[in-house]
C-alpha cells in the first residue's frame, strides 16, 4: 500500500508559493538561506526514497521542462520513476514514464495508493496538496521551514471539511536557520 507524502518549502507565515524562482514578488526566496550539505542530502534522499511522483499540472510542467536536461543521481531518479499528473486538460504529458490522472481525485489517488508500494511524493503542487489534505488522503507531511515572513503568497493550509490529528515524528535543523519537521497522520 502506497503512502502519500506531501513535501514543501515553507515560510514562517505558511507561504509555499514559488520557493524556487517562479514568477513571484520574491523569486528564489528559499535559496536565500543555507541548508548546508546535510539539508541538501535530506532533499536528495527524500526524492531517492520515493517510488513515484504525484504532481499538479503547474509543478509538473516546471519539472518536465527542467529535469530531462539534467544529469546525475537525482535527475536519473526523476526521469526514470513513475510520474502521475493530476489534470483535467493535459492529454499528452511528454515526459518519460508519466501518466495523467483526469478523474475524481479521491478515486484516482485511492487507486494509486493501492497500485504503488512505498512513498508517493507530492512536491510543491499547492492546489493538489490542498485537495489531498481536504480529502484526508495525506499520510505524511514534510516541511522545510525557512526563517522568513513573506507577508503574502499562496499558503499550504486553507479551510478543510474537518480537523485532523498529526504526530510530529521528527525535527532536524539544517544549516544555520532551516528546520525540517515531519508529521504523520494519526488515524
Amino acid at each position: 500500500m502506497g503512502k502519500i507524502v506531501v513535501t514543501e518549502f515553507i515560510s514562517l507565515d505558511g507561504v509555499v508559493e514559488a520557493p524556487g524562482g517562479e514568477e513571484f514578488k520574491y523569486p528564489n526566496w528559499s535559496f536565500e538561506f543555507d541548508r548546508g550539505p546535510d539539508g541538501e542530502r535530506f532533499k536528495t534522499d527524500e526524492a531517492l526514497a520515493s517510488e513515484a511522483l504525484l504532481l499538479g499540472r503547474v509543478t509538473y510542467e516546471g519539472f518536465a521542462s527542467a529535469w530531462p536536461q539534467e544529469e546525475g543521481e537525482l535527475a536519473d531518479k526523476y526521469n526514470g520513476m513513475p510520474k502521475y499528473v493530476v489534470s483535467g486538460t493535459l492529454k499528452d504529458p511528454g515526459w518519460t514514464n508519466t501518466s495523467v490522472l483526469p478523474g475524481d481525485l479521491a478515486e484516482e489517488v485511492g487507486r494509486l495508493k493501492r497500485d504503488v508500494g512505498g512513498e508517493i511524493s507530492v512536491a510543491g503542487s499547492i492546489r493538489l496538496a490542498q485537495g489531498l489534505l481536504a480529502r484526508d488522503l495525506v499520510d505524511e507531511i514534510r516541511l522545510m521551514w525557512f526563517p522568513v515572513i513573506l507577508g503574502h503568497g499562496r499558503r499550504l493550509w486553507t479551510e478543510t471539511p474537518d480537523k485532523s490529528a498529526w504526530t510530529l515524528t521528527e525535527t532536524t535543523r539544517y544549516g544555520k536557520d532551516v528546520l525540517v519537521t515531519i508529521h504523520q497522520r494519526t488515524r
